[in-house]
């Protein structure tokens, strides 16, 4: 059966998963991983991208990826694997494709499910048992959005920077945000499947957009962080 075209909508956020071949590590020692992120600064500025969140695992990555046209987000992964697997080869003597095949993605809606989506991808290492404390892993986001350690890699979504009206302000209700469940589950399965994560009026709105019956969109809401309003915002 043909692969279904891969949705992806301009000016929206998008989920990104992409895993080892064999679920093989992909990272092998910390130059590696500063390495992908200068790749991911490079493939930012030339495919007209933004980054709000990441996390780098032994073996696959997570992205909260903006492209700003059409066809952005496909050259900005084509971008980064190309110049990663090239640098692997060489370091490491190695041959033969370093991924799992091509990228998992899923758009976004611009509400409470982007923060939750940021959340989703920056518990990653201690939901694998990698570290106890969040601000033990370097190679993720979440120190600069929670701590503020400088990170030019980074841009401030939306809804993120609608936590606070100070940096400090901004960074302490994240912390907190983070201790709030969410639907781990629902976020997973929509991005294997190539759908959507929003809300049933998100949904119809790329339906519309893109004469496709959706089906698998993210169910419910993610829960409320007391003191954050939940915005209608599509």
């Amino acid at each position: 059966m043909a692969r279904l075209p891969r949705i992806t909508i301009p000016a929206y956020p998008h989920h990104i998963i992409q895993r080892g071949n064999n679920r093989a590590a992909t990272f092998f020692a910390d130059d590696d991983y500063r390495f992908f992120l200068e790749c991911l600064r490079r493939a930012k500025v030339k495919c007209h991208c933004k980054i709000y969140a990441y996390v780098l695992m032994t073996n696959h990555f997570h992205l909260l990826v903006e492209p700003a046209e059409a066809g952005d987000l496909g050259r900005f992964m084509q971008s980064v694997g190309r110049r990663y697997v090239r640098y692997v080869n060489e370091t490491y003597g190695r041959t033969g494709t370093l991924w799992e095949g091509r990228f998992k993605s899923a758009a976004v809606s611009r509400d409470e499910y982007l923060i939750a989506c940021s959340r989703y991808v920056e518990l990653n290492p201690v939901r694998a048992g990698l570290v106890k404390h969040l601000e033990d892993y370097r190679w993720s986001s979440y120190r600069s959005r929670a701590l503020g350690v400088p990170d030019h890699l980074l841009d401030w979504d939306p809804w993120y920077e609608g936590l606070g009206a100070t940096k400090k302000e901004r960074q302490d209700k994240y912390r907190k945000w983070m201790d709030v469940q969410s639907e781990w589950d629902e976020i997973r399965h929509a991005t294997q499947r190539g759908r959507l994560i929003g809300r049933e009026t998100f949904q119809k709105q790329v339906e519309a957009m893109t004469g496709r019956r959706l089906l698998g969109e993210t169910r419910g809401r993610p829960k409320k962080l007391p003191g954050i309003a939940i915005e209608k915002v599509l």
